[in-house]
């Protein structure tokens, strides 16, 4: 019988031996990973001189990056460092993928390398649970977003931004304004918000950007932006993935902006100690005004800093699982 992504990442011990995905990822899965991205934190605002720890020593952990990528390339290679593993980052353009390798060929012989962990982005939507299965038990996988499906590390680090500035899941609103149809960050922060029990989570953007599924997702819909940021504890902007969409689904430049920006204005509607994220890049002044990016509530450059020590947190825990 075929395992599902959430049946795969988890052993016969109960353990997590991948991260696929958050859906069906149980709560105390989630919150043993925030936790232990604390103490991961702790570490790194230290006054220790060397901000290393030696649980991945001796391990190869390989960067295996379909896509392009700067904020999850960049902290997964800081985080596998400082717990003094060996990184590699694969050159995809000089591999031998572009001369037409399978992806599981490629895998096989980096397996035969001694490889331990594979942190793997892909435009295809599957490909790193094609590769955990594919693998023997103690090789290990994280995905590092595949397609529009899942980016589970990005969501963790988000339930960890949102943790770390509001505490309690079961006492705050969550907005999440732009193109979540095409957003992995947006699906795999709503599987989470609703597995820690966060009574409201909001989507706002035109009907071309909203998957269908939302309302059997427990997603409230909003299609105007002022309403749906009233009395919001956490307002979370999306990119806009032109690559992934048609150019008439969505108004373009000035008209999108002048539509479902968030403005300084429009932030005023939600709670005044509410929190701005964005999972980046970001395209100011289309999805995003500059003087809220920069303003007191952007927790936004926090958020790629409790990334890393997230990041460290799952490759400890897979790493460590039988």
């Amino acid at each position: 019988m075929t395992k599902t992504p959430s049946q795969l990442q988890i052993n016969d011990q109960g353990e997590l031996t991948h991260l696929l995905t958050l859906e069906g990822l149980s709560k105390e899965h989630i919150l043993h990973i925030l936790d232990t991205a604390q103490q991961f934190v702790a570490v790194s605002e230290s006054d220790r001189e060397v901000k290393k720890v030696p649980l991945l020593r001796g391990k190869n952990v390989f960067n295996l990056f379909f896509e392009n990528s700067t904020r999850t390339r960049t902290t997964f290679e800081i985080a596998a460092k400082r717990l003094s593993a060996d990184v590699i980052n694969l050159d995809i353009q000089t591999s031998s993928t572009a001369k037409g390798e399978t992806l599981l060929d490629t895998i096989d012989n980096l397996v035969a390398m001694q490889a331990d962990i594979f942190v793997v982005r892909h435009k295809t939507t599957g490909a790193p649970v094609e590769v955990a299965a594919h693998l023997p038990p103690h090789v290990h996988v994280i995905n590092a977003g595949d397609g529009t499906n899942q980016h589970p590390t990005q969501g963790l680090l988000d339930m960890y931004t949102m943790r770390h500035y509001k505490q309690d899941f079961t006492k705050i609103k969550v907005a999440i304004i732009g193109d979540i149809i095409h957003s992995r960050v947006a699906k795999s922060n709503i599987a989470a918000l609703k597995t820690l029990g966060c009574p409201e989570v909001r989507a706002i953007g035109p009907a071309s950007l909203l998957p269908k599924d939302l309302n059997m997702m427990g997603v409230n819909i909003y299609n105007n932006i002022e309403e749906g940021l009233k009395d919001v504890d956490v307002v979370m902007t999306l990119r806009i993935q032109k690559e992934r969409m048609e150019s008439h689904q969505i108004p373009q430049g000035d008209e999108f902006f002048k539509k479902w920006g968030l403005t300084k204005e429009r932030l005023q509607l939600a709670k005044p100690d509410a929190i701005v994220m964005h999972p980046g890049p970001m395209n100011r002044e289309v999805e995003i005004a500059s003087d809220v990016a920069d303003g007191k509530q952007a927790v936004i450059l926090k958020q790629v800093t409790f990334g890393i020590a997230v990041r460290m947190a799952v490759m400890s825990i897979v790493a460590g699982s039988s």
